[in-house]
């Protein structure tokens, strides 16, 4: 359960990243 709760935990950190990433393109794009 531990070791769910940590890869849930990393995927939503590298999820956020990629949507940090996305919206910084976007703004150099524009």
């Amino acid at each position: 359960k531990a070791f769910s709760l940590a890869k849930s935990l990393s995927t939503g950190r590298s999820k956020s990243f990629f949507v940090r990433q996305t919206n910084t393109n976007k703004k150099v794009l524009q």
